[in-house]
């Protein structure tokens, strides 16, 4: 049984004590800082990739996967640590599917042909699998229940192994794929303009590390004002933190996403989302850590299970336009893009009746 919030937003930021109206503002400024922090981090992440000669794939996966799960990071953790087991598992599953249904959101705002079609990178076939393996092995944790073992559970162990592997394969699979696609479509040209061409390498990277400290300090502040919005509005940590709370710890992914589309980075994009997933999942094992009450796997159920579901079936249906790669587009956006908004609402409502 999860442990109420109100505890550890007190223990925290006494939060618990402001008015709604305050609650909501600190909760929209922070939100604010990320998404333009995110917008930072895609500029920045492309100098990096072009300064160091870095694939878009590994880059999305290892730097812009990375920082983009601060907030989560952050969220999870003082969730974690204030015994809050269902909002720290359940914001971690539902921000798997909000991520990836921000890729239906890019495919709306480029409104070309489907995203599916100009990503011919098999790095990011493989990071979408890794990311399904990941969380189907988590849902069959929560399933069958799992047993204390050195701090954490068996399976979040298991779950923190097969994280890293992933991050290694990914890595080997840049530097030596085993097929190519023919045909790529090529990255446009950045504007020799672009401020970001005149930092320096110090100066990029220095760059870097501030935004990501501010995406994980806002982080916090949309953990801690989130809780104390959860337990004044009634709809419950489970549903809050899979929902809401996971759409504002997406902001960083929304931000860069549109950004690296914007640029024509359309592997960065995607590589972004099925990255940060990836390591999504395997903070799990962070919260097993941090959590004060065994294994965290046993404290959530089915609620739990449907969401990462519903992650699920989103990656797989962009992973089907990934290698078909001819998906017919209606209005500019592709037919898997409308699948997966689709998909994404119906988890909603099912995940309402569930809270």
């Amino acid at each position: 049984m999860a442990i109420g919030i109100g505890s550890l937003g007190s223990a925290m930021v006494p939060f618990d004590d402001l008015p709604i109206v305050i609650l909501i503002a600190i909760f929209c400024v922070a939100a604010g800082s990320v998404w333009f922090s995110g917008m930072r981090l895609s500029r920045y992440a492309d100098g990096i990739a072009r300064e160091f000669g870095v694939g878009q794939a590994v880059l999305g996966v290892v730097l812009l996967g990375g920082i983009a799960s601060l907030p989560e990071i952050a969220v999870t953790g003082t969730a974690a640590i204030g015994g809050n087991a269902a909002l720290a598992v359940n914001n971690l599953l539902g921000g798997f599917t909000m991520q990836v249904t921000v890729l239906a959101l890019a495919d709306m705002a480029i409104r070309r042909n489907a995203l599916t079609g100009t990503v011919p990178d098999p790095i990011v076939l493989l990071q979408g699998v890794l990311g399904i393996i990941l969380i189907a092995v988590t849902i069959t944790g929560i399933g069958v229940g799992d047993i204390p073992f050195a701090g954490a559970g068996l399976w979040t162990w298991g779950i923190a192994a097969l994280f890293v592997y992933a991050v290694r394969m990914v890595a080997r699979a840049q530097d030596k794929p085993g097929w190519e696609v023919i045909g790529e479509p090529p990255s446009p040209d950045i504007d020799v303009d672009d401020p970001i061409e005149n930092l320096s390498r110090p100066q990029l990277l220095g760059a870097t590390a501030a935004v990501a400290l501010v995406i994980l300090i806002m982080g916090y502040f949309l953990s801690t004002s989130g809780e104390a919005l959860a337990e004044r509005t009634g709809l419950g940590d489970s549903f809050f933190g899979a929902v809401f709370i996971a759409i504002s710890t997406s902001l960083p992914e929304i931000s860069t996403v549109l950004a690296a589309v914007k640029l024509g980075r359309h592997v960065m994009a995607v590589s972004d989302i099925f990255g940060t997933n990836l390591f999504d999942v395997g903070v799990i094992f962070l919260v097993d850590l941090f959590y004060p009450g065994g294994a965290v796997l046993n404290e959530v159920g089915m609620f739990s299970i449907v969401a990462g579901l519903t992650g699920i079936l989103v990656t797989a249906v962009y992973v089907i336009g990934l290698i078909e790669r001819r998906d017919p587009a209606l209005f500019g956006v592709g037919l898997d893009s409308y699948a997966v908004m689709t998909i994404y609402i119906g988890g909603i409502a099912l995940l309402f009746t569930l809270r």
